[in-house]
């Protein structure tokens, strides 16, 4: 088991590609966040206020449920968390998945994927759902990224 994990919500798929290419990057372990209900195209219609995710992110208690609790935490020191930017933070699921397991002197560095937005306050929404952690701002990627990138990008962080 590498001491690295990068754990990922991916609503397209395009976070995913990510993740998967910095796992291979860090020689990292990989776990998917995965939703108890998917999420459907007219689920993620931003444009539709009546929405799942435009309710969720509209109550920021919202804890969507997550489909499994299998992601091995314990043995990691770091973890690199990924996430689609919903509304100029992390989407819901992210703090669900957090609440879902001890990350006490973890080290959590967070990596997105964005159509135009940066992380805006997704470090401050996240924090309280991981508390004994640190959490990093990481690094707002797209889907043409290479392994490359992701390894020097890693590196330059010193982990």
């Amino acid at each position: 088991m590498s001491n690295k994990l990068v754990a990922y919500f991916s609503a397209s798929g395009v976070t995913g590609s990510v993740a998967k290419k910095l796992a291979e990057a860090t020689g990292a372990d990989l776990y998917e966040i995965r939703p108890k209900v998917p999420y459907t195209s007219a689920d993620l219609n931003w444009n539709n206020a009546s929405s799942r995710s435009s309710l969720e992110m509209k109550d920021k208690s919202s804890r969507p449920e997550l489909a499994d609790k299998n992601a091995k935490i314990n043995g990691h020191d770091v973890i690199f968390l990924g996430f689609p930017i919903w509304w100029y933070v992390a989407p819901t699921i992210i703090n669900t998945f957090l609440e879902s397991y001890d990350f006490s002197g973890k080290t959590i560095i967070l990596f997105a994927t964005s159509g135009g937005s940066g992380f805006g306050q997704a470090v401050n929404g996240l924090k309280p759902s991981a508390p004994g952690a640190v959490i990093r701002e990481g690094k707002l990627f797209n889907r043409r990224v290479s392994v490359d990138e992701l390894k020097k990008w890693a590196e330059s962080l010193g982990v």
